[in-house]
């Protein structure tokens, strides 16, 4: 089923976003901003975490998670371990839900309208994964740029 697939990609990189964020030197470049970037790798992580917090914990598994969305944006020099120990939390909350997922489910409309049309469940999580891997990579570049 494709829960079990989804399942194995998203721990996989989410682990390889909490690596991205070790492998930076130092803690504080995490937060830096330069020119046209406009979003640190702190930032990116965090809302990586918010966001599959949110669409998976919160609207599919009835978690009492609240988001913020503009703090994703908005803080600054969180300690890595923060960001790791959040995005431990979106990993657990993705596992949870998917695991309770259902083929009847992933047929269904997802719960809320978040592009202002209606779509299918799966279609919106298989479109969490490419956002993911989206953000996943400008980290990564984040992070190489300022290596060099």
């Amino acid at each position: 089923m494709l829960t079990n697939v989804l399942a194995e990609l998203y721990q996989r990189d989410l682990e390889k976003l909490k690596a991205e964020i070790g492998l930076y030197s130092h803690e504080k470049d995490l937060w830096i901003m330069r020119g046209e970037i406009s979003n640190s790798a702190g930032n990116l992580a965090l809302h990586l975490a918010g966001n599959l917090k949110h669409f998976f914990g919160a609207v599919l598994g009835g978690t009492d998670f609240i988001r913020d969305r503009d703090s994703e944006f908005s803080e600054r020099e969180l300690p890595r371990e923060a960001i790791i120990a959040a995005i431990d939390e979106a990993a657990e909350a993705v596992r949870t839900t998917l695991a309770g997922l259902s083929a009847e489910d992933l047929a269904a409309n997802y719960p809320i309208d978040v592009f202002g049309r209606q779509m299918t469940t799966e279609y919106f999580i298989v479109h969490l994964a490419t956002h993911l891997n989206y953000h996943l990579g400008q980290i990564n570049y984040h992070r190489r740029l300022l290596a060099s």
